[in-house]
């Protein structure tokens, strides 16, 4: 996700401190992708450099100033062209996973131990996100269900890669020679 996109998206209804912009994304996003004080900052630098926001106002107080961003024309111009912008599906020969198989299979190392450490891995994570669905709002609720239909569906694929181990492994041997 673009965060400068999610900057603007949150923007959008009122005009916002970073502090506030920070704790904002963190309610709404921080469970899947966290991100750093720094990360906001800077980013509001961008977004501010290249006339997506700019400053309402600049309260001083008893540290340093604090800056209140809006939305320019341009920001919710940029905004609505991106939200409307479909995502390029991702290509399965750029999966890490995928490509840690390929090479076991080549180097004579056990693939199934990768697969069988992933699915592991993958079904803890399937348990802390039906346990956070369960405690969390609807927004945490959609979150979850979208993180959970792609393990579910990388599971199937550890599953069907299990499966064609061996006949990959002569392939890839064969093919070497």
């Amino acid at each position: 996700m673009s965060l400068g996109h999610a900057l603007l998206g949150l923007l959008e209804d009122r005009p916002r401190h970073g502090y506030e912009l920070k704790r904002l994304y963190d309610d709404r996003f921080g469970g899947s992708q966290s991100v750093k004080f720094g990360q906001i900052y800077t980013t509001l630098a961008r977004l501010r450099r290249d006339d997506m926001i700019d400053i309402a106002a600049v309260e001083s107080g008893g540290g340093p100033d604090r800056k209140l961003y809006l939305i320019t024309p341009t920001g919710v111009a940029d905004l609505e062209r991106w939200l409307l912008e479909p995502e390029q599906p991702a290509m399965y020969a750029r999966k890490v996973l995928f490509t840690k198989v390929v090479l076991a299979l080549m180097s004579g190392r056990p693939a199934h131990e990768i697969l069988d450490a992933q699915r592991t891995a993958h079904l803890t994570r399937m348990r802390e996100l039906t346990e956070r669905k369960r405690s969390g709002d609807l927004t945490d609720a959609l979150a979850c269900d979208f993180e959970l239909f792609h393990l579910e569906a990388d599971l199937r694929w550890i599953e069907l890669a299990g499966d064609r181990v061996e006949r990959l492994r002569a392939d890839l041997t064969t093919s070497r020679g």
